[in-house]
């Protein structure tokens, strides 16, 4: 099963910093895409998501809008 994790943030978005520090603190290693300043990154995560506001993570093949601690763990299978 596919873990690799996207984190599409800003750096000002204090719910992005809160995602982020969360999964280093659970030991999980992600790639941080800041979408002020990568424009084609931007859409691809509104492609994917269907939203304009950050965090969006992308956790295998499941897009989660938002901190959402629950189901990030649920998709981290650390629930």
């Amino acid at each position: 099963m596919d873990k690799s994790i996207t984190v599409y943030s800003t750096p000002l978005c204090p719910y992005c910093v809160m995602a982020k520090k969360f999964l280093k603190e659970a030991g999980f290693a992600f790639k941080d895409i800041d979408v002020s300043r990568d424009s084609a990154a931007a859409e691809r995560m509104i492609r994917k998501s269907g939203q304009r506001g950050v965090p969006v993570l992308e956790i295998g093949s499941e897009v989660i809008i938002g901190f959402d601690k629950t189901r990030i763990k649920k998709a981290l299978g650390i629930a």
